[in-house]
């Protein structure tokens, strides 16, 4: 009997599949399997935490948004759900920790409408809607008092006449015909994503007080007014003042970014407001020369820290890192024209309140969390992008000496502190793992406990592995370089390690340029890095020079140079892969989106190299994009003049000046509803002059979608714009067939012709 048990254990040893599954390898539909962490609040005693969990829906055509309860003391048990959704988001708690206010989007006809705000007790009971305004309400705070809740909204800069009744026969004649004729006075006029912006409309802040919640919906009394919309705002401790940034400037593309910091006092007998009160006054606190964002003010409500990326006047910068900014100030005394401030990371060249990119953070309920003063006033906890990686890190108020408070080789993609830092939550992203919470130490030890693993039962399946991290000397103006080094993400084929010592083996491989240029790959998920690579690519994906989280010069080095030596180092990376001897460089692809998709146009302009191109949301001519982007360039940041008056420069950069050097076969993605790079300005032109030219060529088109299709498009389109990118490379690197991208179909015959 024991022998025969034996006998068993060694044949389930032998095959494991007998008793555990197998790891597969991801696919591009694994997707719709995800689940994501967004938006992430600790309880005010640190016990519990809501967050935002976001899945794809059943139709696969969007996502669902709820809303979660996680039981801090008990790592790795799941969350319970609180709402239903399908778009709860920004989930707040009350001071006492006893409620939680929320927003949420019903739908109507299929299509959610305008969110409103909701509050739901904790000892339980349905949620409770508490407002009802036409363009709806988002980032909701609590005073700290608990009396009442702050809100955005879009206000209409010039009040509806109210019509009498009298009037009401010609009101209703005049609304017969409601135009849709757009009529544009403002360069910037729609922005990517969002599309045509009203200019009629600006944000402003409104208030609902507790007191008067109850089962209809609060009439809320609008505290800020006017034509200038509310930025970010938050509130004095006292909760007798609400801080915010505003920027008084009708035209703003006309000087580099900048905003005031506004102060805004809260009488104590608000409750007793309706929507007829008339709006306090607010007063200026200070006018900034560049803009500050994530304002946070401290406990003792003596300064308000913020981020702000201070441009140099008289040379402004393609690229200013943000800096961690303290403020001091007292709502009691009139304000000095400038209040005594202090930059507390000017001699910390890393990316404050910055990161690194990925594919796969939540694309619909997401939250980052901003600034944090810890209870004694002595620090703040921010995050920070530091050579490819974003940490979580405490930054001492007085000193701004930073201390690292979670490991390397992973992402920080969103936190939440307890006001007395006694505890920490961070969501972190690996290349393995979209992410999880997990609770950090505050000593700077760097430990960390696992709280959540929302993804367990899809990842347990996956055969996913860490990339390989290469430092790669650069060879073209290396002067140039802090360091002297660029560092290149390699991603192998899950296989790579069983076939290694397969000599004769030679993977095609795939260089993928990120975007920006301004950004940064780093140790966070990437679906489209494991997705190629699963289906047999050696990936490559460098941080060239421009990248950020390397320091403010390394940044900066490609300004009024771009494309140019970012190119060069994309190739040194290709090349210190291929001289380790297992990339087959006859079969090398290029893709990128972006600025990647620019340097992809570039690069074929350039070398031969490569046998296959995909140019995802692209820029081909630098004039033809000045004129249709969503966003103005009147600032000499990446270019010296407009290009009519800098004709060279901008003809120099552009791809498409290059456009008779081309001889490698390219597919073009394009979202139709893409106003950053539009695409009559990208893949549409080098499209229509590869046909001329007779090189192989075709372009995939998403409707509707935006910049975005990548990130948060819509799920179907994710996973077709996967498909279509290594289709195109499988064609020309593998020799698949791939008769979609045939110009006659495959069993067309020709028509029937009469002969003589």
């Amino acid at each position: 009997m024991r022998a025969r048990n034996l006998i068993a254990m060694v044949v389930c040893l032998l095959l494991p599949g007998v008793m555990f599954a197998q790891k597969r390898n991801i696919t591009e539909k694994d997707i719709f399997g995800f689940t994501w962490i967004g938006d992430t609040q600790l309880s005010p005693d640190g016990s519990r935490a809501a967050y935002v969990q976001t899945t794809v829906n059943a139709k696969r055509d969007g996502y669902d948004t709820a809303i979660y309860l996680l039981d801090t003391a008990q790592p790795m048990t799941p969350a319970r759900r609180l709402t239903n959704g399908p778009h709860d988001a920004q989930p707040r708690w009350s001071p006492d920790g006893t409620q939680l206010a929320f927003t949420r989007a019903v739908e109507k006809d299929g299509k959610p409408q305008p969110a409103q705000l909701y509050v739901l007790s904790l000892a339980g009971g349905e949620p409770v809607q508490v407002s009802a305004m036409e363009k709806g309400v988002g980032s909701p705070q609590w005073a700290p008092n608990g009396t009442c809740i702050a809100v955005l909204s879009e206000t209409p800069i010039v009040p509806e006449p109210k019509t009498e009744k009298s009037d009401k026969k010609d009101a209703t004649k005049a609304e017969e015909h409601k135009s849709d004729v757009r009529i544009i006075t403002k360069a910037v006029y729609r922005n990517n994503g969002s599309g045509y912006i009203d200019t009629k409309d600006a944000e402003q802040l409104y208030l609902f007080y507790a007191a008067k919640i109850g089962s209809k919906p609060v009439t809320p009394w609008q505290v800020t007014a006017g034509r200038f919309p509310v930025g970010e705002f938050a509130w004095h401790p006292s909760s007798s003042n609400i801080y915010y940034t505003s920027e008084h400037v009708d035209e703003p593309y006309y000087d580099l970014p900048h905003n005031e910091i506004y102060v805004l006092d809260i009488p104590a007998d608000g409750a007793a407001k309706d929507e007829k009160a008339t709006p306090p006054l607010s007063a200026l606190v200070a006018k900034l020369t560049f803009a500050a964002s994530g304002l946070a003010v401290s406990p003792d409500g003596r300064h308000v820290a913020f981020h702000g990326d201070d441009q140099p006047l008289a040379k402004p910068r393609s690229h200013q890192q943000a800096d961690l900014f303290v403020m001091d100030i007292d709502p009691l005394q009139p304000a000095p024209a400038i209040p005594p401030m202090h930059n507390l990371t000017a001699n910390y060249d890393y990316e404050v309140g910055g990161g690194v990119g990925g594919d796969n953070t939540a694309p619909r309920g997401g939250g980052r969390g901003g600034l944090v003063w810890t209870s004694d006033g002595k620090s703040l906890i921010d995050v920070v992008g530091k050579q490819g990686r974003a940490l979580l890190v405490s930054i001492d108020a007085k000193t701004g000496a930073v201390k690292e408070l979670t490991a390397e080789k992973q992402a920080v993609v969103g936190f939440t502190v307890k006001p007395d830092a006694t505890k920490m939550l961070a969501l972190i992203s690996t290349p393995v793992n979209i992410g999880d919470l997990f609770s950090v130490a505050a000593d700077g030890s760097k430990q960390q406990t696992q709280l959540t693993d929302v993804n367990k039962a899809l990842f347990s399946q996956l055969n996913l592995t860490m990339p390989e991290d290469m430092q790669v000397t650069p060879t073209a103006n290396a002067k140039d370089i802090p360091g002297s080094r660029i560092e290149s993400f390699v991603q192998l084929p899950p296989d790579f390690h069983e076939t290694s010592g397969d000599k004769t083996k030679k993977y095609p491989l795939i260089l993928n340029i990120h975007g920006g240029p301004h950004s940064a790959y780093g140790w966070v998920f990437d679906h489209e890095m494991q997705w190629m690579a699963a289906k047999g690519y050696v990936v490559v994906y460098p941080n060239p020079r421009g990248s950020t989280t390397y320091g403010q010069q390394f940044a900066n080095v490609i300004q009024h140079n771009y494309p140019g030596d970012d190119f060069h180092d994309l190739m040194d990376c290709v090349d210190a892969v291929v001289k380790l001897g297992y990339v087959d460089p006859a079969r090398m692809g290029v893709t990128g989106g972006s600025g990647g998709g620019l340097l992809t146009d570039w690069t074929v302009t350039q070398t031969t190299r490569f046998k296959a191109a995909v140019a995802q949301r692209d820029i081909t001519d630098w004039t033809n994009w000045w004129y249709t982007a969503d966003f103005t360039l009147f600032q000499p940041t990446w270019f010296e003049g407009a290009p009519f008056d800098k004709v060279e420069e901008f003809k120099k950069y552009s791809p498409i000046t290059y456009i008779t050097k081309v001889q490698t076969p390219m597919l073009f993605i394009l979202g139709e509803a893409d106003y950053r790079t539009p695409p009559t300005g990208g893949g549409e032109d080098f499209f229509r002059a590869l046909k001329y030219r007779h090189i192989d060529t075709a372009m995939v088109r998403f409707p509707g979608e935006s910049h975005e299709l990548s990130r948060s498009g819509q799920p179907w389109h994710r996973v077709e714009r996967l498909e279509n990118i290594v289709n195109w490379f499988d064609k020309y690197l593998m020799g698949v067939p791939e008769p979609q991208y045939d110009i006659v179909p495959a069993g067309a015959t020709p028509a029937s012709v009469k002969t003589n």
